[in-house]
């Protein structure tokens, strides 16, 4: 069951990583290669601090790794921990319809019978 995968703590990193837009464009670059934090700093209006500092709220969720290569810090998308925040989100999607139908059902049950013509 995915949600005993996850801890609640893990939850929490993972959609606060997710929630700001600038992290997900990162998390999306770096699944597809291998980006240097300075290419990346080099692709946003904002300075390569704060970039460091997103990287590391995606790293402490466990969304990329980074490794030195050389002189450079790498980050790598976890392809795996974007599949386990699917299946997250593919429980609570479970959850809630079958809650719909449920409500679906009780609504059927109050409908008033038609008249008889």
């Amino acid at each position: 069951m995915v949600v005993s995968e996850l801890s609640e703590q893990d939850v929490n990193r993972l959609f606060r990583a997710l929630a700001d837009a600038t992290r997900r464009d990162i998390v999306r670059r770096t699944l597809v290669t291998d980006v240097s934090v300075s290419q990346l700093a080099d692709s946003y209006d904002m300075s390569f601090a704060a970039v460091q500092k997103h990287v590391a709220v995606l790293e402490e969720a466990r969304l990329v790794t980074k490794e030195s290569r050389g002189r450079e810090r790498m980050v790598r998308g976890n392809l795996e921990r974007i599949r386990q925040a699917q299946r997250l989100l593919d429980h609570f999607e479970e959850l809630w319809r079958s809650r719909i139908d449920r409500l679906d059902i009780l609504l059927a049950e109050d409908e008033p019978a038609p008249p008889d013509t």
